[in-house]
């Protein structure tokens, strides 16, 4: 029989939104783990250069978007917006695809929001038509499926636009890479 797998307890995802995109705001995944750790938080594993931390807390980490905000910007100089999800609430976004059948992880696009009460921006671009694109809205982030790549379209530019930097966008590959790292399998013993 396999054990279930279970979300690690206190895991949480930092989503900082703009790193290492271009040249600009350049961070070494190195010194972005050094950073979170020294805020506190154990576990502390990056996923790619583009500034994606799994990491866990003893307690509610509520308050710890503004505080890795606050590190960039003094220990970096690096300004970045920073979204912080409960392995939860990462689960949730994962339960909720509305694209199951997206054949191209690369061009399924999931917009996380800071505030779940942005998804209302949204209400106006839903009722468009968007060719071969099409948008759908969640509790937590919004769902965009760009079969003919996402430079050939015009509806992430719309979703950004709508949503400003409140907003970070991560391709469905790395969603569930993220998925992935928040979760451990009691078989293992990684579940504490």
């Amino acid at each position: 029989m396999t054990a279930r797998p279970q979300t690690l307890k206190g895991a949480h995802v930092a989503l900082l939104r703009g790193i290492n995109v271009g040249r600009a705001k350049r961070v070494a995944m190195a010194d972005l783990r050094a950073l979170v750790e020294d805020l506190g938080y154990s576990h502390v594993r990056t996923v790619l250069n583009s500034g994606n931390v799994v990491f866990t807390a003893r307690a509610a980490a509520g308050n710890a978007a503004a505080r890795i905000e606050r590190a960039l910007a003094a220990k970096l100089r690096i300004s970045s917006r920073v979204t912080v999800l409960t392995a939860d609430e990462l689960a949730g976004i994962v339960t909720e695809n509305p694209f199951p059948n997206a054949d191209n992880a690369s061009r399924f696009l999931v917009a996380v929001v800071n505030d779940p009460a942005d998804l209302g921006k949204l209400d106006s671009l839903r009722k468009q038509g968007w060719g071969t694109e099409v948008l759908a809205v969640g509790k937590r982030a919004a769902y965009l499926w760009c079969p003919d790549g996402i430079l050939a379209g015009k509806l992430i530019e719309a979703v950004s636009r709508a949503l400003g930097d409140g907003v970070t966008t991560r391709n469905w590959a790395t969603i569930n890479k993220l998925h992935a790292l928040t979760k451990a399998s009691a078989a293992d013993g990684s579940g504490r």
